[in-house]
Formats: structure tokens, C-alpha cells, sequence
């Protein structure tokens, strides 16, 4: 990792003020957080991305200090993709860049890829599988229970409850979803972006905008409808057997859905956040597939 430095940047995006985390030169390579975490869960792959030969890129998502939150108040999957796709052209990306996306950006990974595919190569999904599995999964019983907290967001009383007691509910949503992993810097890092004015209410307008149509914009049908099939590039997809957020079922058989030259590897061993849990086998499998 000599020689590659992690630094911090800012750009205006549609009238959004975008930050983000980045490492090394070359073909970009843009890095989506999902929740409850942010551009940091990128730390240890962003080197290994400059390594290879990339421009690693992780910025904060809309709503996620210190990117701003977005004055239409928009949060809806098809938005979240057009984002990236916004960022591609302002950092001067090119038909070799590529996206990878954790939860939330799972999705908006696939959003971007799917909507303007030649802006990008090879796309990589981890813990939220591409196309409509996960749609699909949530009228089972068992997603829906793993789910739980989902319909909660959708009410007033969340914006008290997410916070309050230091944070307990965001602490137990880590501890339940990746068992026996300390995520204590990150957990930090995500109250830190959550703490300010109006962005926690942002963060939990992601989900109130899965559930409520009238707050999504019919302007983004079309993107938010790109995110149902898988992406037609050669596709990764990773996720942890231990997953308590997303059962790893999810996995099961999907190679069979994505493009040619597309990989599935599930990790035994690891929970939802796998990109932090084994950072040295999970960084290896992106970098080997990307290049």
C-alpha cells in the first residue's frame, strides 16, 4: 500500500454537494456504502483498488454527511444510481470504470450499470443480490422478520429512536447483522454523518422511499425500473453466510442470471458487512475479478 494515500475531496453534482474518499490513478472505480455505514467501509479496498491500477472513489451517498442532504428530497433506488452515474461524468470516468456497491449501494449499483452501461466495464454487488431477489424474498417470513426494521423506518418515532441511548439500535442492527464483529470505528463513522441537522431523517428516507410511492419522483421510473433485472456486464456478487440482515439463499443459484464471465462466491464465515469482516479474502476476490 506504499505510496497510496487515501484522501478527501468535494464536487457539486446536480446541485449536490458530493464528498468522497479516494486512492490511487487510473480507470475509476466508484465505491457505494450502504446503511448504517459510509464511505469509510471502503478504507481497506480503496488501496487495494490503487494497487491494481484504479482511481478508487467512495463518496458519501445523498444525505450522508458531509455530502449534503439534497434539497428535492429525493432517496428513491433509481436516484441513488443516477448519482453514480452523475459522478462518473464529473470526475471524467470512463468506458473502463467500474462500480461496486455494499447494501444500498448494491442496488444503486445495479441501477447505474443497467441504465448507462457504457459508463461502466465490470460491476461487483455485495449483500443485496442485483435484479429482483430481494423484492421477491420480502414477502417469505423469514426476510420479512430479518426486515423488521425496515417497516419501523417508515414512521416518525424512528427519528427518536435510532439515536437515542447512544445509538443502541444502530449498535444492535451491526451486532445482529454481523455476528461477533467489533464494528466500533465504523458504527462511529456512521454517527458522525448521521448526527447533523436533517440527515438522519435522509438516511431513513432510503427506505421510506422503497415503501411509500408518493415519495418517489415518476421523473425516475425508468432508472428505478433498471435496477430489476440483473446488469449486463460481467457481474460479481459476494456475500456472507452469516449474514443476518439477507439471507445468503439469496446467492443460491444466481450465477446462472448474470452476464457472462459473472461470479458468485458466498464467505462462509462472515456476516453482512464482509467487506470489513475479511477485508484480505473479499478485497482479493474484487481485484481479481476486476482486472
Amino acid at each position: 500500500m506504499a505510496g497510496h494515500q487515501i484522501t478527501q475531496a468535494s464536487t457539486e453534482v446536480d446541485d449536490l454537494h458530493v464528498e468522497w474518499l479516494e486512492c490511487g490513478t487510473g480507470p475509476l472505480a466508484i465505491c457505494l456504502h450502504g446503511f448504517p455505514d459510509s464511505a469509510h467501509t471502503w478504507r481497506h479496498l480503496l488501496p487495494e483498488l490503487a494497487n491494481a491500477g484504479f482511481r478508487g472513489v467512495a463518496p458519501w451517498t445523498r444525505g450522508y454527511f458531509p455530502t449534503a442532504v439534497p434539497t428535492d428530497g429525493l432517496y428513491q433506488r433509481g436516484v441513488r444510481g443516477r448519482d453514480a452515474c452523475l459522478l462518473h461524468e464529473a470526475l471524467d470516468g470512463d468506458s473502463d470504470a467500474v462500480i461496486i456497491g455494499h447494501d444500498f449501494g448494491s442496488g444503486a449499483a445495479n441501477v447505474a450499470a443497467s441504465m448507462e452501461p457504457d459508463r461502466w466495464a465490470r460491476a461487483v454487488m455485495m449483500s443485496v443480490p442485483p435484479g429482483a431477489r430481494m423484492a421477491n424474498a420480502m414477502f417469505e417470513y423469514g426476510q420479512i422478520r430479518r426486515s423488521s426494521y425496515m417497516f419501523f423506518f417508515q414512521h416518525p418515532l424512528s427519528e427518536m429512536v435510532v439515536p437515542h441511548d447512544d445509538w443502541a439500535f444502530i449498535r444492535g442492527l451491526w451486532n445482529d447483522w454481523s455476528p461477533g464483529f467489533d464494528g466500533g470505528s465504523d458504527i462511529d463513522q456512521f454517527i458522525e454523518s448521521a448526527s447533523p441537522d436533517g440527515h438522519l431523517a435522509a438516511m431513513l428516507g432510503y427506505y421510506r422511499a422503497t415503501f411509500q410511492p408518493e415519495l418517489r419522483s415518476e421523473e425516475f421510473a425508468d432508472w428505478d425500473a433498471a435496477g430489476q433485472s440483473p446488469p449486463p456486464q460481467p457481474t460479481l456478487y459476494l456475500h456472507g453466510r452469516a449474514d443476518g440482515c439477507i439471507t445468503s439463499d439469496l446467492a443460491d443459484g444466481l450465477d446462472a442470471e448474470l452476464a457472462p464471465d459473472s461470479k458468485v462466491v458466498v464467505f462462509d464465515d462472515v456476516g453482512h458487512f464482509l467487506q470489513l469482516e475479511d477485508p484480505k479474502r473479499v478485497n482479493a476476490t474484487i481485484v481479481d475479478f476486476l482486472t
